[in-house]
């Protein structure tokens, strides 16, 4: 059997990392690549697409930048093109909207006519028995309900995350339970008519959620119940050297350390990949303060170290939610209208890739063995490769799915299919040395 593919890389899956090698690959003649998204449209995050929230970090580290600073892709660029730079330039301002990266990366997407919205990837098959090894990708087109089927020598799977919901709080009405992922699809409905709303987490959404609600109060009339199982609200570790593990220095040491390690080294690292801006707790704690001059017009309850239990219906139709507080070793109780889970995210882990199983590397049960050019690895070595950028906290460390790093992932990815250095991979990029020796 001889090999048809046709492409050299197949995308499955098209979020801020796939997109970003797209974009990249536009000026890579002798790399034939196409994309697929189950979405209708690309839309990042959209449920925390919150007015006046901003990313969390620097313009620079938009889809192209730190591989191609003259790459018409470029953040810069997109401003100029929407006649917008001037007043960027008097925003005066390194971090920007949230709601404008995701325009800006739409603006991207619009442009690269390879990347295919609507296509569900059903399954991806290895053809290796004979000849040149290749994968084969089948694509359900989700208006039209065909079937469509691609070849490609390697396949990169950026299938994100899905949220994280306690066991038991998926079972009632997502308008009532709302993972923050679908905050603003349901933000009327959760102020609309409500005595109690309980928001669940600590993290950076948790907290803005909760001032976004804080900041409707008065016209809600509602009581705001904020409560998270870490041992206090935390404020995001942003030290300039504390940062430097953001980088691919940092990527190449923790990959070189054995899976015992990279399991101990992670928790270290919380205060930097979690945690809530500084800027955010100050508006909260402000906001609180001036409603607290005439009291009674801030009712807020706000505890830590707590933990969400079960969740059951009242008889009047609000929810009971058990709580447990973990230092204190009780139990108590706090009744709501909505709630608004800001658990966090778990890997998007394909179906397809379950029939995969015997034949991958794994570090535990959950984890896979990933190279450091982010190779799944298979136990037999072959020619056709297949590159994850999810799941691979365990394998790269806190910088998995951070923004900044995604350029240099691509990259890496890029370099390895072209079997060339298409673009420079850099080294020695921060003060700090981590570890003792290079690999």
């Amino acid at each position: 059997m001889g090999n048809p593919a046709s492409y050299d890389v197949i995308g499955i899956g098209i979020g801020p990392f796939n997109l970003g090698m797209a974009a990249l690959l536009d000026r890579v003649d002798d790399v034939n690549a196409i994309f697929f998204d189950e979405s209708a449209e690309f839309n990042w995050h959209p449920g925390m697409l919150i007015e006046r929230a901003d990313l969390q970090v620097p313009f620079i580290a938009d889809l192209v930048t730190f591989a191609d600073p003259t790459s018409p892709y470029s953040f810069l660029n997109y401003l100029h093109k929407h006649n917008r730079i001037q007043k960027f330039f008097f925003f005066n301002r390194f971090d920007i909207p949230r709601s404008e990266y995701n325009h800006y990366a739409q603006w991207v997407a619009a442009q690269l006519d390879y990347c295919h919205f609507g296509k569900r990837v059903t399954d991806v098959i290895n053809r290796g028995e004979e000849g040149d090894p290749f994968y084969e990708v089948v694509v359900e087109d989700r208006e039209a309900k065909v079937t469509e089927r691609y070849y490609a020598k390697n396949v990169v799977m950026g299938t994100g995350s899905i949220p994280l919901v306690p066991e038991g709080f998926d079972a009632f009405p997502v308008e009532d339970v709302v993972h923050t992922s679908q905050y603003m699809c349901h933000k009327d409905g959760i102020m609309k008519d409500s005595e109690d709303i309980l928001i669940v987490g600590s993290g950076q959404s948790a907290a803005e959620v909760f001032l976004d609600l804080l900041q409707r109060q008065e016209s809600g009339g509602y009581h705001l119940h904020w409560i998270t199982r870490s041992p206090g609200f935390f404020q995001l570790e942003s030290g300039k050297v504390g940062q430097e593990v953001f980088s691919p220095d940092y990527v190449n040491y923790f990959h070189r350390l054995s899976f015992e390690k990279r399991e101990e080294e992670l928790p270290n690292l919380y205060h930097l990949r979690n945690g809530v801006e500084e800027k955010t707790l100050h508006e909260i704690y402000d906001l609180l303060y001036h409603k607290s001059i005439h009291p009674g017009n801030a009712p807020v309850t706000i505890r830590s170290a707590s933990d969400v239990k079960t969740i059951d219906k009242t008889d009047e139709g609000r929810y009971d939610v058990t709580c447990h507080q973990w230092m204190e070793e009780k139990n108590f109780h706090v009744e709501a209208d909505k709630i608004v889970l800001a658990t966090g995210y778990k890997p998007n882990m394909p179906e397809w890739l379950e029939k995969m199983k015997e034949e991958i590397v794994w570090e535990d049960d959950k984890r896979f063995k990933v190279h450091r050019d982010y190779r799944l690895a298979f136990k037999d070595e072959r020619p056709h490769n297949m590159f994850t950028v999810t799941n691979i906290e365990h394998s790269h460390g806190a910088g998995a799915t951070n923004l900044g790093l995604a350029v240099h992932r691509n990259v890496t990815i890029i370099n390895k299919i072209a079997g060339r250095s298409v673009y420079e991979e850099s080294e020695e990029t921060v003060f700090q040395r981590f570890g003792t020796d290079k690999e």
